[in-house]
């Protein structure tokens, strides 16, 4: 008789053991998390600024190149809406009154926000208050604060012609009169929006070593040559930043014309916002308006990028 053997299956394989997780790999997977947690959080923000800032700024651009009339459909135009726009005789008019504004305030605006921080730095008593007085300009919104100038340049019984009779002063047209009525809203946006600027001004003072000043007194310095050789020249990044912010706010001038003025007297301060609000608006010029759009765009675009580039080398520095 023939003894079977029976057969012994294979030993298994021995299975390697899983490496055990490493600091890092866990600090990864922890940054991963935190990263994938805050992109969550930003998602409802980067929603709306797609829907409410580039989209139209995108839309815009296109209906620049179109003919579009709101209930029917647009129309490639191709570059119509921009001959049409430089051919009106308000686009000139408009720009020429907005860069009027922008270098009258540049002058006034400039200057009165860098002098008023220079006399708030040497305060030595009721600092703060007069810092809530300077900025309280701004903390009125910009519609309330025109229409309290409006009153104020009133012709017949605002308070600037009311005062210039108590003193037996001639009085003015003011914000009614085609020479006057540019210089009053400068004056106007300068008041509302110096605030700002003057606290600006004020820290970038504050930050200027006081062994500087120690040592413009010891070699005889006054005042002005202190200003002129230590003040300036330590802030100068700040006063040029400002600079280039002020001409860009102050070329989208729309507030203080559309109140105050209403574009008039005789076009005499209708800016290039106003004149776009007044294609879209009043002309139902949607094209028009996009396309002069466009052209700000541009402009503007450069100022910021000059911006940009100064920023980016001040910090590099």
């Amino acid at each position: 008789m023939t003894k079977t053997v029976e057969r012994q299956p294979p030993a298994p394989a021995a299975v390697p053991p899983v490496p055990a997780p490493t600091p890092a790999a866990g600090r990864r997977r922890r940054r991963l998390a935190d990263q994938a947690r805050a992109y969550g959080f930003l998602l409802g923000g980067l929603i709306c600024f797609a829907l409410f800032s580039w989209y139209p700024a995108i839309r815009a651009v296109v209906i620049a190149f179109q003919k579009y009339t709101p209930g029917s459909p647009p129309e490639w135009a191709g570059t119509a809406n921009f001959t049409r726009v430089l051919h009106d005789p308000e686009f000139a008019a408009a720009w020429r009154n907005t860069l009027t504004f922008t270098l009258l305030a540049l002058i006034v605006g400039f200057a009165i926000p860098f002098v008023l921080a220079l006399v708030l730095n040497e305060l030595r008593h009721a600092r703060a208050f007069f810092r809530v007085v300077v900025y309280l300009p701004v903390m009125i919104p910009p519609v309330v604060s025109a229409l309290l100038w409006k009153w104020f340049y009133d012709p017949g019984t605002g308070l600037a012609n009311e005062t210039l009779r108590f003193l037996h002063l001639p009085t003015s047209n003011w914000s009614n009169g085609t020479d006057t009525a540019l210089v009053s809203l400068v004056v106007v946006a300068t008041w509302a929006n110096m605030g700002g600027t003057v606290l600006i001004y004020l820290a970038a003072l504050q930050s200027v070593p006081g062994e500087l000043y120690e040592a413009a007194e010891l070699d005889g310095a006054n005042l002005l040559q202190r200003v002129r050789h230590v003040t300036v020249p330590q802030t100068r990044f700040v006063i040029l930043m400002l600079m280039l912010l002020q001409i860009i706010a102050t070329m989208q001038v729309f507030t203080e014309p559309f109140v105050i003025t209403g574009g008039g007297p005789e076009n005499a301060t209708v800016t290039v916002l106003y004149l776009i609000y007044k294609y879209a608006f009043l002309y139902n010029d949607f094209g028009g308006a996009c396309a002069l759009s466009v052209l700000l765009l541009l402009l503007l675009g450069a100022f910021s990028a000059l911006y940009l580039r100064l920023t980016r080398s001040e910090g590099d520095a």
